[in-house]
């Protein structure tokens, strides 16, 4: 069992994968050796590898981000259509060390300019997230630094921290990518409360379906976005899943089906480019009418007037002018990611250790024992 599992059993958890280097501690061995860290001042080295992008960035708490460098794997995966996590392993482990020394470059940073080292811990596929808590892990020994495992999503939530004008806590969250759709009330760093949730397939998980059925590229969510702007609105009218459930959950698997059966009314793999770009105009315009209601609904149940919107689907154009849209009607703010922040990346990474550490310093440490965890529910972070 991970030291960081929260099962009750002896039993390992199917869920972690532990691995310690070098030497095994007691726990008494391993409180010896957590030091706190500069209070308010730190330069946090992030490590992102959950997926199919290898991040690396250095975040420093006085001067904001100084660099990250990011790889990403589509077009390796293209051929297959998805992610093979064999091939995403591998390509971390040859791209990990190139990316570090382009942010120390970047950075002007030295290894003794750095204070610890943050990774992603999970959610997502084990291999790669081993390759990165391992990196992250040998170069904290070799360096002799703390290092911190990230929840990947609690980087994506905070990632809209990272612009010039932050926003302040408490927030409603959107979080919604390819394996995640939820709504979050963000109290502050590690508070966080699921208001609603995908009781099914995540809005990223539709986008990149419909993009296959429709004959798009990979990634298929850019491509669906980009078919759809050449669709008429209201050629074709999809359902909207869930719009009056009276909750704030989400179900996209019905979408997913309506798109499927218009598909093969309209020829199947014969539907000819106009065809196509109306389906994906009605899909998109689906999508998005039920991620921006439940948005709304979100923020009138919470009695909160802000908004932040996190995950690679936040960077689709027409949420963001929904949601922007709606701000003005509505009198609410909206935050959204720099675009290219919106896929996985390492600042998130770095960001969230620094954030994590300024609050709670006994949360790093040196054993360089790490656990990842493929499945990790968010909530979980609270303390």
């Amino acid at each position: 069992m991970g030291p960081h599992c929260t099962r009750a059993s002896a039993a390992p958890c199917p869920h972690c994968y532990t691995f310690r280097l070098a030497f095994s501690l007691s726990d008494a061995g391993v409180l010896s050796l957590l030091r706190p860290l500069k209070p308010t001042i730190m330069l946090v080295l992030g490590i992102e590898s959950s997926c199919d992008e290898t991040g690396l960035a250095l975040y420093d708490t006085e001067r904001g981000l100084l660099a990250h460098a990011l790889h990403s794997q589509i077009a390796m995966h293209r051929e297959y259509g998805g992610v093979v996590p064999e091939l995403a392993s591998r390509d971390h482990i040859r791209r990990a060390l190139p990316l570090l020394e382009e942010v120390m470059e970047r950075a002007g940073a030295a290894r003794g300019d750095i204070d610890a080292i943050a990774y992603t811990q999970g959610p997502g596929l084990a291999g790669a997230l081993l390759v990165g808590a391992s990196v992250a892990n040998s170069l904290a020994m070799a360096w002799d630094k703390p290092t911190i495992g990230i929840h990947h999503l609690e980087g994506h939530l905070l990632s809209p921290l990272l612009v010039d004008e932050p926003p302040p806590f408490p927030f409603v969250a959107l979080l919604v990518s390819g394996g995640h759709t939820q709504l979050m009330r963000v109290t502050d760093v590690g508070v966080y409360e699921t208001l609603g949730e995908t009781l099914d397939d995540a809005a990223g998980e539709a986008f990149d379906k419909t993009a296959k059925l429709l004959g798009l590229g990979y990634p298929g969510g850019p491509e669906v976005s980009r078919m759809a702007e050449f669709g008429t609105p209201g050629a074709v009218v999809l359902p909207r899943p869930m719009l009056h459930s009276g909750d704030l959950d989400f179900s996209f698997s019905g979408l997913k089906t309506a798109v499927l059966t218009h598909a093969k009314k309209l020829g199947g793999a014969n539907i000819c480019e106009q065809a196509k770009a109306d389906l994906a105009r009605g899909f998109v315009d689906a999508a998005v009418d039920v991620l921006a209601a439940k948005s709304l609904a979100a923020l009138k149940k919470t009695k909160l007037n802000r908004l932040v919107v996190a995950g690679g689907v936040g960077a689709n154009r027409q949420l963001r002018e929904a949601l922007s849209a709606a701000a003005k009607k509505r009198n609410f703010y909206v935050h959204y990611p720099d675009i290219s922040l919106c896929t996985d990346n390492g600042a998130m990474i770095a960001l969230a250790g620094a954030l994590r550490l300024q609050r709670w310093p006994d949360q790093s440490g040196k054993d360089y024992a790490f656990t990842v965890k493929p499945r990790w529910d968010l909530t979980s972070l609270a303390r």
